[in-house]
């Protein structure tokens, strides 16, 4: 009696000690399983259209929207949204308070020296020349030889405007300002300042008192911005994997339809997309 009695004591101690270590298998330190690594995302809740609160206290918007679409696609990884002022996006990536920045942002060199940025935009703002409603004279940048062009120093339209005096002998007077969108609204309604550079998404922002956009843009697409994830430098396989949910979303049309739900049009296409289809509708 006493031999079954210890035999059938080690078994139990055998069961209980397999599932500890059955439940030890499953588990990791974000609670999910040992194969999925948690992303905590940064983003906004001020960017209207892109990432803001709604009327019923949900955070959403496009950038919102594309992660958890990106999130449906990778089961290895488990999204989760920490939300923060812009200024303060960065600063918690720094921090590690952060995995990722999901805020309609784009490379500068002095970003990319710092951080990591996956390769496949999945936003695409072409820039133009803006100029007032009414203005019937100025249909490029050609047009713009001798007048007056508003950006601020450290922008990417900045960067355009200087390579383009660059070439063209200091055509442009160039007037730098760090005011808001309703400051150059205003200079260039009054007649202070001709033009500036800006997106077609950006320039929705430009509105009068009326609420009303007040510029309109002209001629055809000086350069591209690409909008990216920001991340820690250590994490270029997300970065891979991130591009591959991205062009899934692009090839199956999925991209296309959040964009135009969200931001009003199809901010998918590349300029060399637009100049095919441009040169294509002239044939």
């Amino acid at each position: 009696m006493k031999k079954w009695f210890a035999i059938l004591s080690v078994m139990a101690i055998i069961l209980v000690l397999a599932g500890c270590g059955s439940s030890d298998d499953t588990s990791s330190a974000s609670g999910s399983s040992g194969d999925v690594k948690k992303i905590i995302v940064g983003t906004g809740t001020q960017f209207k259209n892109v990432c803001f609160i709604d009327e019923n206290g949900n955070l959403t918007g496009f950038d919102v929207e594309l992660i958890k679409e990106l999130d449906k696609r990778l089961p290895q990884y488990e999204f989760e949204f920490k939300t923060m002022d812009f200024g303060n996006l960065l600063l918690s990536l720094d921090a590690g308070k952060i995995d990722m920045v999901s805020h309609q942002m784009e490379k500068n060199p002095e970003r990319e020296a710092k951080y990591l940025f996956n390769k496949n935009p999945y936003s695409i703002f072409l820039n133009r020349v803006a100029v007032a409603k009414d203005n019937n004279s100025i249909h490029s940048i050609d047009d713009l030889k001798g007048k007056k062009v508003l950006t601020s120093p450290t922008s990417n339209a900045a960067y355009v405007l200087k390579e383009y005096n660059k070439t063209h002998g200091n055509a442009l007077n160039i007037v730098y300002t760090s005011g808001a969108a309703n400051d150059t609204v205003q200079q260039i309604t009054s007649g202070r300042i001709d033009a500036t550079i800006t997106t077609d998404f950006a320039n929705r922002f430009n509105t009068d008192e009326k609420g009303e956009v007040a510029l309109k843009t002209v001629g055809d697409p000086l350069t591209q911005s690409d909008v990216l994830y920001v991340l820690n430098k250590n994490e270029q396989g997300l970065a891979d994997d991130l591009d591959k949910a991205i062009q899934e979303v692009k090839d199956d049309g999925t991209l296309s339809k959040l964009s135009i739900k969200w931001l009003g049009e199809d901010f998918t296409k590349s300029l060399e997309d637009v100049k095919k289809e441009s040169s294509s509708s002239k044939k």
